[in-house]
């Protein structure tokens, strides 16, 4: 009798809580429904801090802009409007530049093909050449070494070509060496236009790594008196030693060195200060149309070996 007593109590208890377990669901689903929809969690409350940190960082940006803005349209000149003009002209800047020089500038007249390529890169299109101040230092020390023989790694347009070669005094000869074919063709017919023959401006097309060796056998260099480096400044110091190793800078000779600033060649400079070989001076100068960039033309003298 006691079995049958616990049973049905125990299958009453079990029937109770059934039912508290079923309300409990069908509460616990229509709080679901009504505050939490299942499909869509609650929300990040960090995904709101993305404008604040925005605005945190809109100072330092304006900073930016404001310290650099002329590095900034340095950019646009030189890469923006430079790459969409070349796509819709078909033709490179040195090209349009050369087409300018056929129809304003005087043939056989170095001076005034100058003048006008500075005209044109101030109103024109900016071209990153040499430009008249460094140009000036550049003649001057042509005119005060009256160098026999100079040596000159990266031609582009032209425009320091031609400074060195009228500077230069009789009978004096130029080497000029321009790894990219087509920008050499258009220094070419510059310097044809000027009125220098090949006796006076010879143009090596090639890399300086490739034409230094060889200067010796295949263009009769045996020494050059004054050398401008002008292409690339991270190849200033490999150039300068490809020199020293096949002994074609003689004591006294002078290496001049553009853009050691800007964009800088600092392990020239290191290099050239502490070999014991040079007497180092740094000419200080700006970008052309750029004067708050500044920049230098390194000026070494050789000593000797060192």
């Amino acid at each position: 009798m006691c079995v049958h007593v616990c049973s049905g109590n125990l299958e009453r208890d079990n029937r109770e809580r059934g039912n508290a377990g079923d309300n409990n669901c069908t509460n616990d689903n229509q709080l679901v429904g009504v505050g939490f929809p299942p499909s869509f969690p609650p929300q990040d409350p960090g995904g709101d801090m993305s404008p604040a940190i925005a605005l945190a960082f809109l100072p330092l940006v304006v900073t930016l802009l404001v310290r650099y803005r002329h590095h900034f349209r340095l950019l646009v000149h030189t890469v923006l409007l430079r790459n969409v003009r070349d796509c819709l002209s078909g033709l490179r800047i040195e090209e349009r530049a050369f087409s300018y020089m056929l129809t304003h500038a005087l043939p056989g007249d170095p001076g005034h093909i100058i003048t006008t390529l500075d005209h044109w890169s101030s109103c024109c299109e900016y071209l990153g050449h040499v430009g008249p101040v460094k140009g000036q230092i550049l003649t001057r020390l042509v005119e005060e070494k009256a160098p026999v023989c100079v040596l000159e790694l990266g031609t582009y347009c032209g425009y320091s070509t031609l400074l060195i070669a009228r500077a230069l005094p009789a009978g004096g000869r130029l080497l000029t060496v321009e790894r990219d074919p087509r920008t050499a063709a258009v220094a070419e017919k510059l310097i044809r236009l000027a009125g220098f023959d090949e006796r006076t401006v010879e143009l090596i097309v090639g890399s300086s790594e490739e034409v230094i060796p060889r200067l010796r056998t295949q263009h009769g260099l045996s020494q050059v008196e004054l050398v401008l480096l002008a292409h690339r400044p991270r190849y200033y110091l490999r150039d300068l030693q490809l020199l020293e190793a096949h002994a074609l800078l003689p004591a006294g000779a002078t290496v001049l060195a553009d853009h050691v600033l800007f964009p800088g060649a600092p392990r020239f400079l290191q290099y050239a200060k502490s070999c014991g070989r040079y007497r180092c001076r740094l000419h200080h100068t700006s970008l052309p149309d750029f004067p708050a960039i500044k920049d230098g033309i390194a000026q070494l003298t050789c000593a000797g070996p060192g």
